[in-house]
């Protein structure tokens, strides 16, 4: 093949291409990493591609237990809240005890073929 179709090939290949993150370029971190224990506690975590909010994810899977193991005779239903912020997912839990909670969340960003997965982790006092 000549060297000039190859490369207009390529070229027209690239274009047609759209650019993936990787899940390393997201992060979800805590809006506010300590939280009053109790019923009906909100915990809100923000999501990020490379330090900028991301807009439109669906929550597909969340659920919160105490840290650091995860205990599973320690976990409380949560139930997801409309968010008020750009980025920011919210959850309403009872936290029934002081102490480490640790909220594993995976959601579904629009254009990337994988959930990206976290666990973010709170201190109820």
């Amino acid at each position: 093949m000549p060297k000039t179709i190859f490369i207009a090939l390529l070229i027209l290949t690239c274009n047609g291409a759209t650019a993936l993150a990787a899940p390393k370029d997201y992060a979800f971190k805590p809006m506010n990493a300590t939280v009053s224990k109790g019923d009906g506690v909100v915990v809100s975590v923000q999501l990020t591609k490379k330090g900028k909010p991301v807009v439109g994810a669906e929550v597909v899977k969340s659920e919160i237990s105490m840290a650091p193991d995860g205990m599973e005779d320690m976990k409380s239903p949560v139930t997801p809240l409309p968010s008020t912020e750009p980025g920011v997912y919210s959850f309403k839990t009872d936290l029934t005890m002081q102490g480490r909670w640790l909220l594993t969340i995976s959601a579904k960003v629009p254009n990337e073929p994988t959930h990206i997965a976290g666990k973010i982790e709170f201190r109820a006092k």
